[in-house]
Order: C-alpha cells, then structure tokens, then sequence
C-alpha cells in the first residue's frame, strides 16, 4: 500500500539574498524622497513667506509638477528597463532623485520647487516598478508573494523615517538626508546580479519587440487591460494625496480645535501601509488568489474612509488613528504589483509595473483639480466624499474583471 508523501516544504531561504535586501531598502527610499514634500510642504512654503492660501495653491501646483514627473518617469524607466535591463533602471533612477532631492534643501522660490520636484518625480517613479519585477522573476512562484510583501513592508516605513527627520530637523535638511541615503545605497547596488528571465530573453527571443510602450494601447482589450491596471491602484493615492495631504483642511471642516498634521496623516498612513503589505502576501498565499486579497483589503479602505469623512471625528488624534488603519487596508501595493508583473511577458513587463504605478500617481492631479473645484460649492469633505465614491468605484469595477494570476509562470513573452 502506498502512501502519498507530503509536499516538499519550499525554502523561505530566498527572501534574504542580497537583491531582496537592497531592492527593499531603495524602496524604503525611493517612499522617503517621494512622501517628503507631501510632509514639508506646509513648513517649507511658510518658510518662503507664503500665506495660508497661498501654501494650499502653491503646495497643489508642487505636488502636481511632481505627479506629472512620475507619469513621465515611469514610461521611460519602464522602457529602459525591458530593453537595457532591471539593473540599468535601478542605477540611473536613483542617482536622478537623489541629486535632485539634495538640490530641493537649497531652494529659495516656488517656481524652481516645483522644477526640482518634477525631475525628482521622474527620477522616483523607476525604483519600484523595477524593483518587484527583479524579485518576482528572481524568487520561486511559490514565494514570490512573499517576497513583494518584504519589498513592500520595509519600503514604506520610509514615510515614518521621512517624518521623523523633519520633527527632529529642518525641512531642508530632511532633503538632503533623503538625497544622501540614495547615494549610499548605490554602493550596495553594485553587489545585485541581474534577472536570469531577462538574461535568458535576450538569448532565447532575440527578435521580439521589448518595452513597447504603445503596445498596451494596440487594440481594444490590451488599452482596457491596461487601464484595469491603473484604476486598481488608484485609491492608493487617494487615501495620500487627499485625505492625508489636506488632512489640515478637512480638520478645519470637521470643527477639530487641534491643528491637523497632515506630515503626521501621511506617516501614519504609510506605516499602516508597511503593516498591511507584510500581511498582504500571507494573506494570497492562505487565500490561493491575487485578486481576493486585493479586494479584500480595498472594502476595507473604502469604510475608513468613509468613517475619515463622515464619522464625526472629534479629535486630531483620532483622525490619526483612523490614517494608520486605512493605510493598514490599503497596504495592497505588493500584490496588486506582483499581479501586474505576473499579467505581462518579460519584454513588456518592466514597462507594465513600472509605468502603472506612475500613472496611478499621475491621477492625483485629475484628483487633486477636482477636489479643489468642488470645494468651493460643497465644502471639503463631500468634495472628498464624491471623489472617493468615484474612485472606488472604477476600483471594485475593474477587480472584477481581471484575471487571477497567483501561481503563474513568469518565463514568457508578449
């Protein structure tokens, strides 16, 4: 009589080889260089002798110079990466945003701000797309969600790091702080080895088309492909780039006495985001699926923020609280960008989970222009409210129809 004997147990060894480290730590910088402005905008605008309207204009139209840099930024990337390498992507991006942060400690105008901030946006957008799809293709698919979660988890703890320098520091200093820990880290890069599957590409399929940009867009249902992809993210940026950004003014709406923070909003919010992308990827494996997880997660983020909103929030430190846990809910980052690298061929997928996630950032300027034309005419938060229900949404609606890919072989092309 045979028995069946049980499954090998997979090695959980791979998570702690060195492109897993350092792709990690350029994340938890690339969120540190990216989320600084977002907490120093208020100080730093005061600081260049701004007045309060002017800080909320002023500070929309930075933020947005640096939205329109990541959309930009990830095409580029994205296109090197599939055409030149992952590593080529890892190198130059960083170099960009960290020279460039360093320039923001020594600017003195608003116009020059808003300059810097777009070539930092451009710089940033390359280090995660490329950074999940060099440890998606270097780890085992059985723990290829775990990976992400890692990546994912010790990358936005950045955001804590960001705020934590600004409480102890100046503005200016903080930049320069990110800019240098940028720099540092290239001296680790030198050590990472690039992804066998690219490798393997240039030699198995040397005449296929790689980083085509416009071939998301070729036919009908690669374009809603695509965009699937994209409004999938989009309440990330949400949760940051309006309820936390403006956190000071939905305060003001609510009747909190206390002066809100949005610096302390935006590193709550990314400290839940590191909790729940740690969970994120346990929770595929238990779960055998990409896409209830993300779903899971995303009903979620939509009753927090709706409780944010609407809840009657009396005190500064409960719309703290309630950041940490909404970003806790939204910390479905890791999987909904391994999903998007396991949806792509090794030519394009570079360029998918590189330039998703930008142009998921991008949509912060559409958002960020009608929140501010609705305000006016029926207040901050049903400006919000009406924003979030839209992006929601277009959310839920793409979730379910998009295919489930957990388990998926990566080794092919488009």
């Amino acid at each position: 009589m045979h028995t069946l004997s049980p499954a090998p147990r997979v090695s959980l060894r791979p998570l702690l080889t060195l492109p897993v480290i350092v792709s990690a730590l350029g994340f938890f910088v690339d969120v540190y260089d990216m989320l600084i402005f977002s907490i120093v905008r208020v100080p730093s605008l005061q600081s260049l002798g701004l007045s309060e309207v002017e800080v909320s204009r002023a500070g929309t139209f930075i933020l947005n110079c640096q939205q329109a840099g990541l959309v930009l930024g990830g095409i580029l990337w994205g296109v090197l990466g599939d055409k030149r390498g992952r590593m080529s992507v890892l190198f130059g991006s960083i170099v960009t945003y960290s020279l460039t942060n360093i320039a923001c400690g020594f600017v003195q105008d608003v116009n020059m701000y808003a300059l810097l901030r777009f070539v930092a946006g451009v710089g940033l957008s390359g280090e995660i797309g490329a950074a999940m799809v060099l440890v998606s293709e270097i780890l085992p698919k059985e723990i290829r969600s775990y990976g992400s979660s890692v990546v994912a988890g010790i990358g936005y703890l950045g955001a804590g790091a960001a705020y934590l320098t600004v409480e102890y520091f100046n503005w200016r200093t903080a930049f320069w702080v990110g800019g240098g820990m940028g720099l540092a880290l290239l001296l680790l890069r030198v050590s990472v080895f690039e992804s066998g599957l690219f490798s393997r590409m240039n030699v198995e399929h040397k005449g296929v088309k790689r980083g085509n940009f416009l071939y998301f867009f070729s036919s009908w249902p690669q374009a809603i492909k695509y965009l699937r992809c994209v409004t999938v993210g989009i309440p990330t940026w949400f949760i940051v780039g309006i309820l936390a950004t403006f956190a000071n003014e939905f305060g003001q709406a609510l009747g909190i006495s206390e002066v809100v923070k949005p610096g302390r909003c935006v590193m709550m919010i990314y400290v839940g985001l590191a909790g729940g992308d740690l969970l994120s990827g346990p929770l595929s494996q238990w779960l055998q699926s990409r896409l209830r997880a993300i779903t899971g997660l995303l009903v979620f983020s939509m009753v927090l923020s709706g409780v944010y909103l609407f809840g009657g929030i009396t005190t500064a430190s409960g719309i703290y609280t309630v950041c940490l846990l909404a970003g806790f809910c939204t910390g479905y980052i890791a999987m909904f960008l391994t999903m998007v690298a396991e949806l792509y061929g090794t030519n394009l997928r570079n360029t998918a989970t590189t330039s998703v996630p930008s142009i998921v950032r991008g949509t912060l300027i559409p958002m960020t222009l009608l929140f501010q034309a609705l305000k006016p005419s029926v207040g901050a938060l049903v400006a919000a409210g009406l924003l979030g229900g839209v992006v929601y949404g277009m959310a839920f609606w793409s979730l379910s129809r998009m295919e489930e890919t957990f388990g998926k072989e990566l080794d092919f092309v488009e």
